[in-house]
């Protein structure tokens, strides 16, 4: 399959949840496409491994540690963006946990803050100090990961579905009050894609991974790079009328 061609020269990215899976995916490609990139994340062996290949492929690069669940983290993290590269044209609000199976009775309330706090409080607070360095430089770009599970329902999953239909309309209308301010506003849906989190939820389990392949209208799962290719897609000019919009890259699963 051929990869659509980006240029973000000049540009700032900021990741987070960058050291694995989609993010990681995602911060590497906006480097190949020319961007600034800053990697955030609680992984830091990871994240730091990863900034420093991104390095060595002469891409501009830098790691944050920082814990969407704690507002200082994040204000430091966008910070450290700024004060290292100028601007902040560009996020990606990836940072994202699945929580503990258990239907709504079972649920405690500690996986329900812990849950809601990265998920989508993570989310709030990442947007609240990206977007006043972006309108310094005149508007940007914020790609905010949600899930099909932000569209549809799961089985006891009731912490993270809510967290990530939450996602989308926290878009919807953070993309309202700056559409005509230069700042475009969406999310990204993912379906089942081939990461560590899909590796959890299986357990290494064949038959757990053959029942989420075949419930695949594509008879496969994504790949982080196939969702990658969404949000620079949503990153870049191509996309410059689309804002509130929450773009599902799932195969087809929500189609049926």
């Amino acid at each position: 399959m051929k990869k659509a061609n980006f240029d973000f020269s000049g540009q700032v990215a900021l990741i987070t949840g960058a050291a694995s899976g989609i993010g990681a995916a995602t911060a590497e490609a906006f480097a190949a496409a020319g961007a600034s990139v800053v990697l955030a994340d609680v992984q830091v062996e990871a994240g730091e491994a990863l900034t420093k290949k991104l390095q060595q492929r002469d891409a501009k690069a830098i790691f944050v540690k920082a814990d969407m669940s704690i507002e200082s983290d994040v204000k430091g993290m966008v910070q450290t963006a700024v004060q290292t590269f100028g601007r902040l044209d560009i996020a990606y609000n990836n940072a994202g946990i699945e929580g503990t199976a258990a239907d709504v009775v079972e649920c405690s309330n500690e996986i329900w803050d812990r849950t809601l706090n990265i998920n989508l409080r993570g989310v709030f607070w990442c947007m609240k100090y990206e977007i006043p360095e972006m309108l310094k430089v005149g508007g940007g770009a914020i790609v905010n990961c949600s899930s099909i599970a932000g569209v549809v329902g799961f089985n006891a999953m009731p912490a993270y579905v809510a967290s990530k239909h939450g996602v989308i309309g926290l878009t919807k209308t953070t993309a309202l009050d700056y559409a005509n301010r230069g700042i475009r506003v969406n999310a990204v849906c993912p379906g089942v894609i081939q990461t560590p989190m899909i590796d959890r939820f299986t357990h290494g389990d064949k038959a757990a991974m053959g029942s989420l392949v075949a419930g695949e209208p594509m008879g496969r799962l994504g790949t982080a790079d196939e969702i990658a290719s969404a949000v620079l897609w949503l990153s870049s000019d191509n996309a410059g009328f689309v804002t509130g919009h929450s773009l599902v890259a799932d195969g087809g699963w929500v189609a049926r």
